[in-house]
């Protein structure tokens, strides 16, 4: 049985139709959660009726071009998922529900949008949660022409790059392409160091074509979770969260005037297995935020919401009680 999930509701904003979810009291504080990929909305079905219960107003939206949010369709439209807009949906979606600031959490490709909530609209910004997602401050180089280089060009982010190519084998068959990407990893960061260095390599589009009893790890949803997803993305397609990627380049590109440091509480929630976001990116955060506290959850891989869902409960309650009295 699918978990309960509030029903959907409609904002129009920076030109598209925003879904998004909500639960709590209006009177409690405001706390945005977003999403990443390949997830929507209700990836934080878990988090949403405990934060309500402890007193928080929860809103999880479907961010542009997931679930039952719009987004632009088209090669020419892939620069309207580029982080100004990612970030202006957000700010729009203050707007639509007459809250003048939030805090704000996100995993995955959402905790990139949040950590760049107070740098883009930091008069919307309370606080700011990376699940997963360390803050990066902006590097010296293109970070897609580093990956083609140290991963290949066979790595699924540099793969993305080229329009039809990630989504045409990832929509030929959603339910198969989510069972493989939403597993519970057993492999440690010591297990994953020490692998075969073309087992690193993240060559998600070619994994496909792999039987599934040689996956790695096993299933995180269940079957009625799972038909969830299916359905949102049987809806939606994949070119919309695709796009995200298809504009790395071009974020890092028009981020060169932004500040570096931010301002506001933060929270670092890591998973001390997730090979993608390891928690060693995240080491130099204390240098550019000033107001951070940082948690590691163990045994936990790159799914924390629901793979280890009561500790992040318990983590993100806690910080928000004591940050936002």
């Amino acid at each position: 049985m699918a978990t309960p999930f509030p029903d959907a509701e409609f904002a129009e904003t920076n030109g598209i139709r925003l879904a998004y979810y909500q639960c709590g009291a209006r009177s409690g504080l405001p706390v945005v959660l977003c999403h990443g990929w390949p997830e929507i909305a209700y990836c934080w079905r878990l988090q949403m009726r405990a934060l309500a219960e402890a007193g928080f107003w929860v809103i999880a939206p479907d961010m542009r071009g997931f679930g039952l949010s719009t987004g632009p369709r088209g090669r020419d439209s892939v620069a309207e998922y580029d982080m100004i807009n990612l970030t202006a949906d957000l700010a729009g979606l203050l707007d639509h529900l007459c809250i003048s600031q939030a805090v704000f959490a996100g995993h995955d490709w959402g905790g990139f949008v949040v950590w760049d909530m107070p740098l883009r609209h930091p008069d919307r910004v309370l606080g700011v949660i990376g699940v997963n997602t360390p803050y990066i401050p902006r590097p010296a180089f293109d970070p897609v022409r580093f990956l083609r280089r140290v991963m290949g060009e066979r790595m699924y982010m540099a793969e993305f790059q080229s329009f039809g190519r990630g989504e045409d084998v990832l929509d030929v068959d959603s339910a198969r392409t989510l069972a493989m990407l939403v597993r519970k990893s057993h492999v440690t960061q010591a297990q994953w160091a020490a692998s075969d260095p073309r087992k690193r390599r993240l060559e998600l589009l070619h994994a496909l074509d792999t039987p599934e009893q040689y996956w790695p790890g096993e299933p995180l949803l269940t079957e009625d979770e799972m038909q969830v997803y299916v359905d949102a993305y049987r809806r939606s397609g994949w070119e919309g969260g695709v796009n995200w990627y298809r504009n790395i380049s071009r974020n890092w590109a028009n981020s060169a005037h932004l500040p570096k440091h931010i301002d506001v509480p933060a929270l670092m929630v890591h998973a001390a297995n997730d090979v993608v976001l390891q928690p060693r990116l995240g080491k130099k955060m204390a240098r550019y935020i000033a107001d951070l506290e940082t948690h590691i959850i163990e045994d936990c891989g790159h799914w924390t919401q629901i793979e280890r869902p009561h500790e992040l409960n318990a983590i993100l309650i806690d910080w928000l009680d004591r940050r936002f009295d």
